[in-house]
Parts: structure tokens; sequence; C-alpha cells
């Protein structure tokens, strides 16, 4: 879940604006008599951020992890269209949960990038940072704010579409196992390409308009690059002190996540005991009870080794995505509560950033196809040319 939670913390000038302030605008909006007068709204000073050894150290680190994305999915695509044995329907899970971690490795880390460098070099933030994005304006049909385009309006739907993507192909590799496991004979009936591609393209459509909703069903949001997190995020536009009526619509994202990934550990634990039920007959034979007809018969119907493998793998990605999902759970629930925790949630919003290189790794450990793929790649850019 990225690009989708609101922070209420401001400066310390800002907030006393704010507090003199009749006028039902955002947050950052309070600032806007500042910038009016020909001065520029400072940006808050963070653990990340305060100070040009920590700007420099957290640009350096957004360059690191934005290289190891795009290379490392970018060699994962190549091992996966090579390969012609992950031309199945796991493998265009695999390739779709590719596609999205490296969006944000091309469009949202390389944009993060160069704000902060914009507001190293420069001495006034861009337009799209907190608390410059919003001109006030007197027409009624507007409701007395005019917000111009800026790329938060792209880079923050990409991010929290591409983590939706993420969880929800999870989710579908996840049952595309469990059928596996659970119905190895009719597995390929009921598992066929045609349905995955449908399903994958469906994900990406409700995936990326869920990102959205919070724009086209309320008038109460903005995007725009937060001063705590370093990324786009959407920000509720303030009713004096109050949060607008229809805040509660950004809580559809951590229950479109929470729901996928508590299926996702419920069908896991269906496979898992499954497995270990199995497990416990082939120990019977291997003990020789092959007279039981009961367990000699429901062992000659169960998974293949690698559909076992698979799943352990498909749990693994599970569990490196819940652990970087949890500090944005926790962050939220303190939001709820009335913690603002501006340096948390630079953490947490970059701890689950940094999944998006996690999965190259997973893969290279755990699926011995894909390291086979990767050997044959590297073998084909260094042989020699024939004659």
């Amino acid at each position: 879940m990225t690009a989708l939670l609101y922070n209420v913390s401001v400066p310390g000038n800002t907030a006393a604006q704010l507090q003199a302030s009749d006028s039902p605008f955002n947050l950052s909006a309070a600032g806007q008599d500042a910038l009016g007068s020909g001065e520029s709204l400072a940006p808050l000073c963070t653990l990340c951020c305060c100070g040009y050894v920590n700007r420099t150290l957290a640009v350096v680190f957004m360059v690191t992890l934005a290289f190891a994305i795009v290379v490392g999915n970018v060699v994962t695509l190549t091992v996966f269209v090579q390969t012609r044995q992950s031309r199945t329907p796991q493998g265009y899970l695999k390739v779709s949960l590719a596609i999205a971690d490296m969006m944000v490795g091309v469009l949202v880390v390389p944009f993060c990038v160069y704000t902060e460098i914009s507001l190293m070099l420069t001495s006034s933030p861009p337009s799209w940072y907190h608390g410059s994005s919003t001109v006030l304006d007197n027409s009624p049909s507007l409701g007395g704010l005019v917000s111009t385009w800026q790329p938060c309006l792209l880079i923050g739907p990409v991010f929290a579409g591409c983590t939706f993507v993420s969880i929800s192909t999870i989710f579908l590799m996840t049952l595309e196992r469990s059928v596996a496991i659970l119905r190895p004979l009719h597995k390929d009936v009921l598992v066929t390409r045609r349905r995955t591609l449908l399903l994958i393209l469906l994900s990406w459509a409700a995936s990326f308009l869920l990102a959205l909703v919070p724009l086209i069903f309320s008038r109460n949001f903005i995007l725009e690059y937060n001063e705590c997190s370093r990324m786009c995020n959407y920000t509720p536009l303030m009713f004096g002190s109050q949060l607008p009526p229809d805040a509660y619509i950004l809580l559809l994202f951590p229950a479109f996540d929470f729901t996928l990934l508590g299926g996702t550990l419920a069908v896991n634990i269906v496979s898992f005991t499954s497995i270990r039920r199995y497990s416990q007959k082939r120990k019977l034979l291997s003990e020789g009870s092959l007279s039981d007809g009961a367990g000699g018969g429901g062992c000659s119907h169960r998974p293949s080794f690698s559909d076992i493998k698979a799943a352990k793998t498909i749990s693994i990605l599970t569990f490196a995505f819940t652990a970087s999902f949890s500090p944005i759970a926790v962050f939220v629930l303190g939001n709820v509560v009335g913690y603002t925790w501006c340096n948390f949630s630079f953490f947490a919003f970059w701890i689950l950033a940094g999944n998006s290189c996690c999965n190259v790794i997973i893969y290279s450990v755990r699926d011995h196809r894909f390291r086979k793929g990767l050997k044959l790649l590297f073998q084909r850019d260094h042989s020699p040319p024939t004659c």
C-alpha cells in the first residue's frame, strides 16, 4: 500500500497558521499566505533529510534502490520470457509481478530522487512539494480551490496501483498453487493460460481503479509530495481543524490489502495442511505400509515435488510482502489514534518500496528453474560467436 496515507504533521509555523485560520483548506494550504508573500515553504527537517549529509545519504539510498529494482526485475523478465518452461500460468503471474515491481523502480523512485535533488539545489521547493501545490481561487464552481496538474497525480496512483497489483498477483499465485496441490489431476483443466491472462488483466484494472478512488469519488483529497514519507501521498483537505467527512475512503486501501493477505494466509494454511497429510502418507509407505489401500491410493494422486516447492516459494513471497507491509499497518493505526510519526513514515513507505527488489532474490534461492534459466542466459551472453 503506497501513496495512499495522509500525514497531518506540518512544520511548526504552518501549524500555527492553521490554528489561526478559519478557512476550510488543506493543511498544506495553510502555508500559502507565506508563499503568496514571496517566502518559500522550507522543507521539514526530518531524520532522513535533515542536513546535507543525511539528504545525500537518502538520495544515494534511493538511487541504489532504483538500480536494484530495475536490474533485478529486468533479469527476472528476461529469464521468464526466454525460458520455455516459464510459459505457464505460474510464469505469467511472475511476469506480472515483475512488471509491477519494475514500474516502481522506473517511475516512482527516480521521481523521488529528482525531487530530493531539486530540494537540495534550489532555495524554493517544486510545485508538487507538500504545501506548494494548492492555489486559492474565488470560483464557487471549484469550491474555492484550483490545483494545477503536477507529477504526483501520476506517480501517486502508479505507486499505489503497483502495490495493489503485487498483493493481488501473490494472491492469484497462491490460488494457482493450491489447485495444483489440492486437485493435481484437474490442474490443467482449471488453470489455463487464457483464464490466467484474464485474471491478470482484471487485477491490473481493479488495482489502478482502487488507487484512484479518492480522486474519483471525492473532491477532498489531493496528491502531493509529502515531506515526511518523501513520496507522493494523498492529503485530505482540512475543514478548519477537522478531517473531511469522507476521509474514511482511505480505509479502502488497508482493507483491500488485509483482505487479500488474510485470504492468502488462509489458502496457504489449507495447502500446507494438505502437503503435511501427503508427507505423512509418504512416510507410512516408506515404513512398509503398502497394504493400506487408502494410503497407497491417496499418494498416487499427490502433487509433484515441484508443485510443493513452488507453493513454499510463494509462501515466502507472501511473508516478505507482509513483513514490508506491516510498518504501514502500524503507521495507519498510529494515525487513527492521533499520532503522526513523521520519521517512522519514511521508513515504513521505503521498506515497502524496497520489497520490489526482493522477488528476484527469492527466485534465485528457491526456484531451480529460474536458476537454470539465469545460468543459460549468462552462458548465452558469454558464448563465442559461431562462424
